[in-house]
């Protein structure tokens, strides 16, 4: 081989290198990879790595290479055919041995869905201008294709598992087929609680009639229990804490709360705290104008996805240990009518009502007993989720997801429906484009989600099954869940990486009819008071970014005064949507696609990734300042409950270095040659790491699996941690000072170790 390499380079001396690739067997995602062989010349065998320069200098006995030409004879041509000819011999044998040999390696299950068909720095994608890509856009979204998108997935029976989930999701794969994005599904079995097949659940007040309950909530305790009636307002942390003060016993009572404000699970979990021995909630005419015999379903887990398989992927119980999820309640929770609960709550007896609660009588004494029954059951269904794919030209293993909820408790019109439609138009439009010679640098993925009224079940699980491939590949998710409920406002909950990229995309964004950007009509001169609010855990995006770290966006035109009545009800239906938004729904469904679209081709359009570190920045300031107080408070007071050695230097230093290194970046980007694939690769690989660096590396994914420290739930959070200094200041008994310390310290590593990762090369640590 080296003779013939040698043979090679005298012949053909000064040639460039030449590149072989070779496709080897499918990687562990299915990818058709690609593998590019440099093969040298003699000049680079000589001198090595580093010593080009050096080969030009040194004495040769070669003949020059005009005398070599000048002195070609016979014998000499008859020599160089023979050595052609030995050279194609050699060459073919080696390819046979290369590719004949090789031994596929089998492929992956079907869930897998990103193809690289060559490596990501070998090509190039003729960019068009953003202007170009926005005016195309605009051309193939239509509010006329989303009204018919409208009538094609109407369906009045999809809850999860069921027939007609099935047929919905077939529906959508037929389209993404139609598109040409070769889609595949994703299958799992997981456990759903339901109401019972034979019987009801119900209740009793005092020694009144038995009513018999339709609606419930999945994953409630089972059995019966009779306690005193309390009325709790929202049932929110700080309701249960006034009621302690006015030392209102709350052990074994039946807590009624309204629904708003926090989610069902959220309430159940506050009640169980203060040891009460049931959960009824019920949706207030005040706020929820829906009919006093509507029932209401939920769930009450307080955690996302399968709780029977936290943690890892529901693909098959069997193959797991029987565990639970730490977010299952202990207590029966059980939705009511807004008949039942007046009728209840108009006969309670006790203390007066705090003011401001909106009660209609009063709080409720220990005689006033409700006896509850829940029977739910435990079934295993098996869910299907349903992707497409439109595939990137540059950094095709790089991609953003567009998700929509499939399922729905009965209509869902505005949970389900709506988003589904605008999912699969935003398919069809964005492969449109790409016939017509748009050409994103990253992949689309489209994904239909099952089990979501149950929690976002088929996502999580989801998420859990292919964690190691998405952490390092997924860099942003937009969800489509319920995004029209109203049309007075505009709310975005997001991760602070993406504020900038959706300023800018409202700002772009024309509102039909008033000739005035999304920015103007909704922002009204403070866009992120006006617009932003908390990502909560009932949302869908929520576990995509607390539980795997990748930024994630949802939306919604809503309502100015108060949430969308009808979700979780049999109410919730293309005619009762049209009259809350005066028969403008396939108007703002458009303008939502226009918007979720805007900001994913964005995404796939731009060399770098329009991810802002810089607005953490302002999060972990905020959120450190409040601890800083606290701290200082606690430490003035005459008791010592922490330690006075005890310092928030530490995690002002983690804060800092943060900031640095998110400026170091921005510069870095600023002076790099964007148009350097490799360079550009690498820069957004190191963005990509920053919200899952968030991810407390601390703590159980089982025990708290929204483990990021800014935006996820639990003592190990920021907020968390602030919540722990009020326990101790207030001495409550669940308070832990030696806790609190330890939380404290591995919150503070945890953002210095996400400055760290940015900071790239351990060689740079002592800039930041």
């Amino acid at each position: 081989m080296d003779q013939a390499r040698s043979t090679i380079s005298k012949i053909f001396n000064g040639e460039p290198h030449s590149y072989t690739r070779f496709n080897l067997t499918q990687n562990m995602e299915g990818d058709n990879s690609q593998v590019e062989m440099k093969l040298p010349t003699d000049m680079d065998e000589e001198v090595g790595g580093n010593g080009a320069m050096e080969n030009l200098n040194h004495n040769s006995n070669r003949k020059s290479y005009v005398a070599y030409k000048n002195g070609r004879t016979p014998k000499n041509l008859i020599f160089f055919a023979a050595t052609t000819l030995l050279i194609f011999l050699i060459g073919y044998l080696i390819s046979y041995g290369i590719h004949g040999k090789a031994k596929p390696v089998p492929s992956c299950p079907p869930a897998v869905y990103i193809e690289e068909p060559v490596a990501p720095h070998a090509v190039v994608a003729p960019l068009m201008s953003w202007n170009d890509v926005k005016a195309l856009f605009s051309q193939s979204l239509r509010t006329a294709d989303i009204q018919k998108a409208f009538s094609e997935y109407l369906s009045l029976n999809h809850r999860a598992g069921s027939d007609g989930d099935h047929a919905l999701g077939n529906k959508v794969m037929e389209r993404f087929q139609r598109y040409g994005m070769k889609p595949w599904t994703d299958e799992h079995f997981v456990k759903v609680q339901d109401a019972p097949i034979s019987g009801s659940n119900k209740i009793v007040f005092k020694s009144g009639r038995e009513e018999q309950l339709t609606g419930f909530l999945s994953y409630s305790a089972t059995g019966t229990v009779t306690g005193g009636a309390l009325y709790v307002y929202y049932g929110r942390e700080a309701d249960f804490r006034l009621l302690r003060d006015k030392n209102i016993n709350m052990t074994g009572r039946v807590v009624l709360v309204r629904a708003g404000m926090i989610s069902f699970a959220e309430k159940v979990a506050n009640a169980a705290k203060v040891n009460a021995a049931a959960v009824l909630i019920y949706k207030d005419q005040s706020e929820y104008p829906i009919g006093d015999r509507t029932e209401v379903y939920g769930h009450v887990h307080l955690g996302s996805g399968d709780p029977y398989t936290p943690g890892f992927p529901s693909f098959n119980h069997t193959q797991f240990p029987p565990i639970q999820s730490s977010g299952l309640p202990k207590i029966l929770a059980q939705t009511i009518t807004q008949k039942t609960a007046m009728a209840i709550l108009e006969q309670l007896g006790g203390q007066n009502c705090p003011e401001g609660w909106g009660c209609y009588n009063r709080l409720g004494l220990e005689g006033d007993t409700i006896t509850v029954q829940v029977n739910n059951v435990l079934t295993e269904k098996k869910i299907h989720n349903v992707f497409g794919v439109i595939k990137g030209y540059v950094d095709s293993d790089r991609y953003v997801i567009i998700g929509a909820q499939r399922d729905a408790w009965e209509a869902g019109f505005a949970a389900s429906t709506v988003g589904t439609s605008v999912l699969v138009e935003l398919a069809r439009c964005i492969t449109e484009m790409v016939k017509n010679g748009f050409k994103p640098r990253r992949s689309i993925v489209f994904a239909s989600w099952s089990a979501g009224e149950y929690g976002s079940v088929g996502a999580t699980e989801w998420l859990e099954g292919y964690l190691t491939s998405l952490n390092m590949k997924a860099f942003s998710y937009i969800d489509l869940d319920g995004i029209v409920t109203g049309n007075a406002a505009f709310k975005v909950s997001a991760s602070p990486l993406m504020y900038s990229l959706i300023e800018k995309t409202l700002r772009e964004i024309k509102v039909e009819g008033v000739d005035s950007s999304m920015l103007s009509v909704y922002g009204k001169g403070n866009w992120e008071a006006n617009v932003l609010e908390p990502l909560i855990m009932d949302n869908a995006a929520y576990p995509f970014i607390a539980f795997s770290g990748i930024p994630s966006l949802s939306f919604r035109f809503t309502r100015s005064d108060v949430e969308y009545p009808y979700f979780g009800t049999v109410l919730d239906t293309q005619d009762k949507l049209n009259v809350e938004v005066s028969n403008q729904t396939p108007q703002l469904a458009q303008r939502g696609a226009r918007f979720a679209g805007h900001i994913a081709l964005r995404m796939v359009h731009d060399y770098v990734l329009p991810l802002d570190l810089l607005k953490y920045d302002a999060v972990i300031r905020r959120q450190v300042s409040e601890i800083y107080k606290k701290v200082k408070a606690i430490q003035r007071l005459p008791q010592k409950i922490l330690p006075k050695a005890l310092t928030v230097q530490w995690l002002s230093t983690a804060s800092s270095a943060y900031n640095q290194a998110a400026r170091n970046m921005a510069d870095y980007v600023m002076s790099s040659d964007l148009k350097d694939i490799e360079m550009c690769r690498n820069i957004n690989d190191q963005v990509m790491m920053v919200e899952r660096n968030f991810l407390s590396s601390f703590v159980s994914a089982r025990e708290a699996p929204f483990r990021h420290i800014l935006l996820g739930s639990g003592p190990h959070t920021l907020k968390g941690l602030s919540n722990h200094l009020d326990a101790l200041r207030l001495d409550n008994p669940e308070a832990d000072a030696d806790l609190f310390q330890n939380q404290f310290a591995l919150a503070t590593w945890t953002i210095q170790g996400c400055a760290n990762a940015l900071a790239g090369s351990i060689w740079s640590l002592n800039e930041v």
